[in-house]
């Protein structure tokens, strides 16, 4: 369908695809708006993605040495007597919205403590090793919702720029073009009609 499609004839057309243009214009300043604030929170959550990154990485470097040591120290026998008495963790995620866009803003983990009389350990390793580990989860839940959150937001910046080039590279200027054609051809309408008023009037003295 082209900018020129079922536009009525004459000034009303005309007042039609002025209007039709001043709102594609409207739109694409606020698109751009939109994106600009997009674009500054999309690369905030980059980095907070890279910031989540390196300290999963790092969370998982100090955890494996501490599991290393306690299977050095007490053998594997060791790691399966510990895993009595832990339960499962509860986790949360936040959810936030940047202009429109839904998305993670925050993870919380809980851990519980072990169960009564499970605490024994055959070396202090182990002791710290699952403290580590704990701190992994948290990390990397941490990690993912960081991601998924600069994900999502990227995802609409594309969008919202693909939005803003329609209008301003197509849409925009065929309703222009469409209006110059109108404009143009009432004006010579109205010559016209200003010719056969002149033929059609009597000749001046009678």
């Amino acid at each position: 369908m082209t900018a020129q499609s079922r536009v009525p004839p004459g000034r009303a057309g005309r007042l039609r695809l002025r209007r039709s243009l001043d709102t594609a214009l409207r739109g694409a300043g606020l698109l751009e708006r939109k994106l600009h604030i997009l674009h500054a929170d999309h690369r905030r959550l980059l980095r907070a993605a890279e910031d989540a990154s390196r300290t999963w990485e790092e969370r998982v470097s100090e955890a494996e040495t501490w599991l290393r040591r306690a299977v050095v120290l007490g053998g594997e026998r060791s790691l399966e007597a510990a895993q009595d008495g832990v339960g499962p963790a509860v986790v949360a995620v936040g959810r936030s919205a940047t202009m429109g866009v839904r998305h993670p803003s925050g993870f919380s983990c809980t851990v519980p403590e072990r169960a009564a009389g499970t605490a024994v350990y055959g070396n202090t390793a182990l002791v710290h090793a699952e403290g580590a580990y704990r701190e992994v989860l948290r990390a990397a839940g941490e990690y993912a919702a960081a991601r998924s959150a600069a994900r999502a937001v990227g995802d609409a910046v594309l969008s919202t720029r693909r939005r803003v080039r329609a209008l301003r590279r197509h849409w925009i200027p065929r309703l222009e073009q469409a209006l110059e054609r109108v404009d143009l051809a009432l004006e010579q309408a109205e010559h016209e009609d200003v010719v056969r008023r002149r033929w059609a009037a009597p000749p001046s003295g009678g």
